[in-house]
């Protein structure tokens, strides 16, 4: 503990001090609560406590594994490799396989996924509609955290009272199976905890101290579970526990995670000591002042104000886009102009992160970034460019450019179906294999009539002949109007939007998904040329034809999300992105409806203004030394186009007259103007 006294700061200090009782600390974004956290735990070693009576209990699995390393580093491999540190999830599990038959549950208990859950739900709630069961599943989850059985569930309409006996019937049959789902790990062992006193003394006395990181996500089982395992009867050891979370950066209460938590604690516990970290060590003063000011029109339940040693830093940038596609051509420029400026500091692509408040905001980014040739990957949703339907499309397209390419030919045969199953497939590939030939090649071969029958080769050769005329016709197709025509007329003839209707539950998401097969055709038609963009904003003058537009997907899909350690712009949700920081940081579609988010029909409650204001402050403060903040004219919703209304939070962040308001691309613009002028100076070699 020798370099704490240099490496804290005095409120650092006080947290990681205090033993004696119960302690909030209050870290706010970029605070060093993970730092706090591992010198506390070397404290109480040097307190006398041994590594296995220290639980340190974090929200996942990732995060557990960071705060063992980091105390190994501190206190030495053997003492780390000894201290509790897991998840909740982790710690109920161990409860239970050591203790579960005293509430009636085997040793050797299976844990069932989200998929086996949503089987179950489907038999006891006699369903095959997978939709419904989902919503059962999300319900059933959600009174589970609330601490409530199907006896004492809420059901508030005739919807939750079926939820609820759909239920009842679910714990039957878990109970008969001997198993348990992920909310029961919680659950279960605080049940345990509850009815069982020789159970409850044992776990009381195995802690000596309790350490909860991002204590603000915590829902209501899992701040019993944590008051049962910290209340022995000796009052001298109650309430050794330390909650280390912010107030300002609770954003999980659509998954049951509870604010009311943080006001429980000093009720629960008068004797709580709360101490704030104010010092941020990630943002420059002018990413601060607009996070603080954000932040204050929330009620607060602990005063805290942000701070920052590294300088003022630049101002935040707003950025005024036409459109999506607008606004993603602004932020390649956003990263094209400051790797300009950064290039002698060596400004790499993993130092930028686009961030927005729904997946489906990512679609625009995308392709602005493939065409610039700039890698990225997409986290806290799926890609664009990896959902079903549009891997289904380009695996037409590959397979138009090249018939040797089996993965495409494999994708495209099937969707849609067309009377060709696995057996005509398997004994296709298998002459294919051993004619050392391609499968679109061995389709026609005369030698097929030996191992296939007369049907299965009709309609092998019918795929084959769609194949063969739409290659012909998109070598022939130019222009963006000519080429929408012939994708919709193509999409058309297979019959793909009742393929995806044939494959959904949902006839809403099937919807959804052929929504994003006009955008797919849109994309490809603007890329033939000749139009302009719906937006106005972008002019495509060159024309290729359909063919050649699809030999650059590959190329396109080359640019697709690599590991966690490659060079790459982040593309993320704002959920996605807590806990993490990038030097240079873009908001996108800062727009009433997107965030604040409110969908059709919904009404915006104070409670989840305030989430979504914290969801705001989380954006604003992952940027480490730039922050631009972006808001559209107009948007779409749905198919259609609405204005676009800034968000309230803009105004919020009272960004001073002197706040940057610049496009981008002039800013680039100036910076290619500046190398070339450098350039054309610079003495000859």
């Amino acid at each position: 503990m020798a370099d704490a006294a240099t490496s804290l700061n005095p409120a650092q200090l006080d947290a990681v001090h205090h033993l004696a009782g119960p302690c909030l600390v209050l870290a706010g974004a970029g605070s060093g609560k993970t730092r706090v956290i591992v010198h506390k735990i070397a404290r109480l070693l040097q307190s006398g406590l041994e590594p296995k009576q220290i639980a340190a209990i974090t929200f996942t699995n990732k995060a557990a594994q960071e705060m063992r390393e980091r105390a190994k580093a501190l206190v030495g491999p053997r003492a780390a490799r000894e201290l509790a540190v897991s998840t909740f999830h982790s710690l109920g599990v161990r409860m239970l396989r050591e203790d579960g038959e005293r509430i009636g549950l085997k040793p050797r208990f299976s844990i069932l996924d989200s998929d086996d859950v949503l089987g179950v739900l489907r038999e006891v709630g006699g369903c095959s509609d997978n939709a419904q069961a989902r919503r059962w599943q999300w319900q059933i989850s959600l009174w589970k955290n609330q601490g409530h059985d199907s006896a004492g569930a809420p059901a508030a309409d005739d919807d939750q009272r079926i939820a609820a006996r759909v239920m009842a019937l679910y714990e039957q049959r878990l109970a008969a199976f001997q198993a348990v789902d992920f909310d029961d790990l919680i659950a279960l062992p605080l049940k345990l905890l509850q009815r069982d006193a020789e159970a409850r003394a044992r776990w009381q006395s195995a802690f000596g101290h309790v350490l909860v990181d991002e204590y603000q996500d915590t829902n209501a089982v899992q701040y019993d579970l944590l008051k049962a395992l910290v209340s022995p009867p000796d009052e001298r050891r109650a309430g050794r526990f330390t909650a280390v979370g912010d107030d300002d950066q609770s954003i999980y209460g659509w998954r049951g995670a509870t604010i009311e938590n943080l006001k429980r604690l000093p009720a629960d516990w008068p004797a709580l000591k709360v101490i704030p970290l104010e010092q941020n060590y990630r943002s420059t003063g002018a990413i601060l002042r607009a996070a603080n000011h954000v932040i204050a029109a929330n009620p607060k339940l602990y005063p805290k104000k942000l701070w920052s040693a590294l300088g003022d830093g630049e101002p935040v940038r707003v950025i005024h886009a036409d459109g999506e596609e607008h606004e993603a051509e602004r932020a390649v420029a956003f990263i094209q102009g400051i790797r300009g400026a950064g290039h002698a500091a060596g400004t790499a692509w993993r130092d930028f992160a686009i961030l927005y408040r729904a997946n489906h905001q990512s679609r625009a980014l995308e392709q602005k970034l493939r065409a610039a040739q700039i890698p990225y990957k997409v986290s806290g949703g799926q890609s664009y460019f990896d959902r079903a339907e549009i891997k289904d499309l380009c695996a037409w397209l590959r397979l138009l450019v090249n018939n040797d390419d089996d993965p495409a030919f494999l994708r495209a045969v099937g969707t849609p179906r067309r009377g060709i199953g696995t057996t005509t497939l398997t004994k296709l590939g298998e002459y294919a294999s051993r004619s050392r030939i391609g499968l679109f090649e061995a389709l026609f071969a005369p030698g097929l009539a030996a191992v296939l029958g007369g049907k299965a080769i009709a309609s092998l050769h019918d795929f084959g002949r769609v194949v063969n005329d739409l290659e012909h016709r998109a070598r022939h197709t130019s222009g963006a109007e000519d080429a929408k025509a012939l994708l919709l007329g193509w999409l058309k003839d297979i019959a793909y939007e009742q393929h995806l209707h044939d494959a959904e539950d949902s006839a809403k998401l099937a919807a959804a998904r052929w929504s994003n097969v006009l955008d797919f055709v849109d994309w490809i038609a603007r890329r033939c040329g000749g139009e302009l963009a719906a937006d106005g904003s972008t002019q495509v003058s060159q024309r290729q034809s359909v063919l050649q537009v699809a030999q650059t997907i590959s190329v396109i899909l080359s640019l697709a999300e690599r590991g966690e350690d490659q060079d790459v712009v982040t593309l993320s949700t704002l959920h996605a992105a807590k806990g993490l920081e990038w030097p240079h940081v873009l908001l996108a579609g800062v727009n009433e409806g997107l965030l604040p988010f409110r969908a059709e029909g919904d009404e915006t409650t104070p409670a989840r203004l305030e989430e979504e204001r914290r969801l705001m402050y989380v954006g604003v403060t992952r940027a480490r030394a730039t922050l631009a903040v972006s808001t559209l004219k107009r948007r779409k919703k749905g198919r259609d186009t609405a204005a676009g209304v800034p968000s309230r939070f803009i105004a919020e962040m009272k960004l001073d007259e002197a706040t940057a308001k610049e496009d981008p691309r002039e800013r680039l613009k100036r910076l290619r103007a500046e190398l070339a002028a450098k350039a054309a100076t610079a003495p000859a070699a």
